[in-house]
């Protein structure tokens, strides 16, 4: 059993074998693009952190190699030690070169060690040494030195940018001639992933060598990337929240492109089968309890439903259902667990734990909690998944209150003059149309004597994984 999803084998021969998420569409749209393209353009894959945009270019590289593609992938977070990416690029490069090329390349690397070189810092220095000796020199220093010095370091600097710009021209002139020889009729892709997850000034320097150094026809750059924490590295760089950071990306990116969201449906039963929930769910054991067949169902309905309404990511969605997995360990065979609620609690404490600590410490008022609760229920959609939340949320407001000291318990079904069973709690899921009520779900877990006294705590010391492991 596994307690993390672990890194996708790619499958060298069918790459999008694996894939769960029915992607190699969008990879043969984008083949298709960049094959167009050959001279050249930078094309961003946005998405958020977390989304499997990784797991989907990297599918995609061994899908353009297999089509004929020369490709590089670059992993800037894993090479932001360095200090200077002309020289990790350069050498991801290097992997392309053969017999034909090999000669050409080398001419890059003369160009690009003259790029790399951090000439002014070192002039600078050597020319305050020259007019600067000590302090004696620097209180008798001439107007006439001076000038001398500023005069110097001055034109050093003019010729110095010269030689640069030239050097660019030759660099960018070589490098064509070098993916001339690589021996592909399709343009290089080169992929650069992570790169929002840089230190600013490494990412920084990534964007402008790239578009000043290797904006080449025959290069196809791929940017994996999360636009937003990529301005926020941008913001950090020049030290102000005010630059326009989608203008200033512009000069980057020729083309944006973003990975349309999976299934949740399909997402949820592919993680329900990773982590073997049937080995409990299915289990001899447990099936022979006839009310307890059901809870695989009501955990993937749960867990379908409340994705699609916070919009958690991928990577989220892989570790709620791991650590529920795990959770599941601490429950005999035939032991309630409301599995729809154990699911809801391990999503609140991986994703609003503020809410959780709240639940936990039991510092909300039942009003209160009932509020939270429809919150993060989708109103619209509540017959969409054949789930009874009205249930749902008495189960928790019964739990929740059964946590308790007795003083402190309010009743939560309360016969009117009439003889009417009432609840002082108004749930916003309620409507004309509604199905069921709270107050019926109340009575229902009130006639319930092997449930009706069990406390939150009974899921909440699982979930915080206090329970001693049972199977």
């Amino acid at each position: 059993m596994k307690i993390k999803h672990s890194e996708l084998q790619i499958d060298e021969q069918n790459p999008f074998n694996s894939c769960k998420l029915d992607r190699k569409r969008y990879a043969l749209t984008l083949t298709d693009i960049v094959k167009k393209y050959a001279d050249g353009f930078v094309l961003a894959i946005n998405n958020d952190w977390g989304t499997g945009k990784t797991t989907f270019v990297k599918m995609w590289q061994q899908h353009l190699r297999n089509n004929g593609f020369q490709t590089v992938y670059f992993n800037a977070w894993e090479n932001d030690f360095d200090s200077n990416p002309l020289v990790a690029i350069m050498s991801e490069l290097n992997t392309l070169t053969n017999s034909g090329n090999k000669k050409i390349f080398k001419s890059v690397v003369e160009k690009g060690a003259v790029l790399a070189k951090n000439v002014l810092p070192s002039l600078v220095k050597s020319l305050v040494k020259k007019y600067l000796v000590d302090i004696d020199d620097i209180v008798i220093e001439t107007s006439e030195n001076a000038t001398k010095g500023t005069t110097e370091i001055l034109e050093k600097e003019i010729e110095l940018y010269a030689n640069k710009k030239n050097t660019i021209i030759e660099f960018r002139a070589e490098l064509e001639k070098f993916i001339e020889k690589t021996g592909s009729e399709n343009p290089l892709i080169f992929i650069i992933d992570e790169l929002d997850r840089c230190r600013p000034s490494y990412a920084v320097e990534v964007l402008e060598q790239m578009k000043h150094f290797f904006a080449v026809s025959g290069i196809v750059f791929i940017l994996s990337t999360d636009k937003n924490h990529l301005a926020s590295s941008i913001k950090g760089y020049y030290g102000s929240e005010q630059i326009n950071t989608d203008e200033y990306l512009r000069r980057f990116i020729d083309l944006e492109y973003s990975i349309p969201a999976p299934s949740n449906k399909e997402f949820c039963k592919y993680l329900f089968d990773y982590y073997a929930f049937n080995d409990f769910f299915a289990s001899q054991e447990r099936i022979q309890y006839n009310e307890l067949r059901g809870d695989a169902d009501l955990l993937l309905k749960m867990s379908e439903m409340v994705f699609n309404k916070m919009n958690t990511t991928l990577r989220q969605q892989e570790k709620i259902f791991g650590q529920t997995r795990l959770v599941l360990l601490s429950f005999n065979h035939n032991n309630y667990i409301f599995p729809h609620l154990l699911f809801l609690l391990v999503y609140l404490k991986n994703i609003k734990n503020d809410l959780y600590t709240k639940i936990e410490r039991n510092t909300l008022t039942l009003q209160e909690l009932s509020d939270s609760f429809t919150e993060l229920m989708p109103n619209e959609l509540k017959s969409m998944y054949s789930l009874n939340l009205l249930y749902l949320e008495a189960l928790l407001l019964q739990f929740y209150n059964n946590n308790r000291d007795y003083e402190d318990k309010i009743d939560l079904l309360i016969k009117d003059n009439d003889g009417v069973l009432t609840t002082p709690i108004k749930s916003r899921l309620e409507t004309e149309n509604s199905r069921s009520t709270l107050v019926g779900g109340l009575e229902h877990i009130k006639n319930q004597w092997n449930y009706q006294d069990i406390k939150l705590n009974y899921l909440l010391s699982r979930v915080n994984l206090i329970e001693p492991i049972i199977i």
